[in-house]
């Protein structure tokens, strides 16, 4: 299966329930044994569950094949072994404690997401393609434009102050 197939199969498996902070990184600088190292988010045990659910279905309607699961039982950290993808779905304090990122993150690939922040991976600085050239993945919009800044009190009323003559 495409790298890029499997990653956003499993991208959208996380936003269908809702991850938080998703960041997928290139690792084949590290390792032949995967790819891409995808980390995310939940906020309960329940919620872990839920996505490592949602990445296999994802994944299998995909026509991709899941390899194991690890960490199901508890839910605290769960793993799921997508082949050329390995998915590490933590709770927060987990997360900061293991910092996954500093481990793997050494390339991050930039994807877009259907949440307000648009992409995950590289820093919004870094030129899009310069992290990676097979990471690219374009088959989202990008997120909606920021609405205009509202006028602050002080220019509220110095224009009804004009307004009132």
């Amino acid at each position: 299966m495409d790298i890029r197939k499997l990653q956003r199969a499993i991208v959208d498996g996380l936003e269908d329930v809702k991850a938080q902070d998703i960041r997928v990184f290139n690792t084949t600088h590290l390792t032949e044994l995967f790819d891409r190292v995808i980390v995310a988010s939940g906020t309960s045990n329940r919620q872990t569950k839920a996505l490592a659910s949602s990445v296999r279905e994802k994944v299998k309607e995909a026509g991709g094949d899941i390899v194991s699961t690890e960490g199901e039982d508890i839910g605290e950290w769960v793993l799921v072994d997508c082949g050329d993808a390995i998915v590490h779905i933590l709770q927060p304090a987990l997360r900061q404690y293991y910092n996954l990122e500093e481990i793997w993150g050494e390339k991050p690939v930039r994807i877009k997401l259907a949440g307000p922040k648009g992409f995950s991976g590289a820093s919004p600085s870094e030129p899009e393609g310069e992290d990676d050239d097979e990471g690219e993945d374009d088959d989202r919009d990008a997120a909606p434009a920021a609405k205009p800044a509202r006028k602050s009190p002080a220019r509220k009323s110095a224009a009804r102050k004009t307004s009132v003559k």
